[in-house]
């Protein structure tokens, strides 16, 4: 899910891409688990750089 953007649901199976410099973040419906397996490549070094965590009020209000 990207800032400003709907939720998309996601099964199991499904890819999902993300293009570089997109900000958004993942998690499991309530009452389900997730499993994240990220293959990302290097710009200057890096590879990811993770923002803040999404308190529960957050998504709880989606």
């Amino acid at each position: 899910m990207g800032r400003k953007t709907q939720i998309n649901a996601i099964r199991p199976g499904d890819v999902v891409w993300c293009p570089p410099g997109i900000k958004h973040w993942h998690g499991a419906e309530p009452g389900t688990a997730m499993t994240h397996l990220a293959v990302t490549g290097t710009v200057d070094g890096n590879n990811v750089i993770w923002m803040e965590k999404v308190t529960d009020a957050q998504y709880n209000a989606h």
